[in-house]
């Protein structure tokens, strides 16, 4: 059964292209290693609700926008096997600036996902 990773994060609108320039890069490693896909959107008609929402889902700040993400494996196995080596590649730290990230990872939301429905 496929297996998904799913992101939500808030990126500033005035980093959106370094997050992008970012997240080429980093979707090309998990292609790289096995990911089936790998795929980033951002916001176009996403209101704040009243409860829940994802701009509440994120802490939306002024001036940031919502990037909905998800990378697609064969399995969940695959999907633990990939992912270690990912996070073991010295690429992935060397794409990361530490004193200025495109985006708040406190403020991500993310996790795996079993397939339930397929039409």
């Amino acid at each position: 059964m496929p297996y998904v990773d799913g992101f939500i994060v808030a990126v500033p609108k005035k980093k959106l292209a370094e997050y992008a320039a970012l997240s080429k890069k980093c979707g090309k490693l998990w292609r790289e290693y096995g990911a089936l896909d790998y795929r980033e959107w951002v916001a176009d008609d996403v209101k704040v609700g009243k409860l829940t929402s994802f701009p509440r889902s994120v802490k939306l700040k002024p001036g940031e926008t919502v990037i909905f993400s998800w990378i697609t494996y064969k399995s969940r196995a695959q999907r633990d096997k990939i992912n270690a080596k990912v996070m073991a590649d010295p690429r992935l730290n060397a794409m990361m600036d530490p004193k200025s990230p495109p985006f708040d990872g406190k403020r991500m939301i993310y996790g795996g996902f079993e397939s339930l429905v397929k039409v």
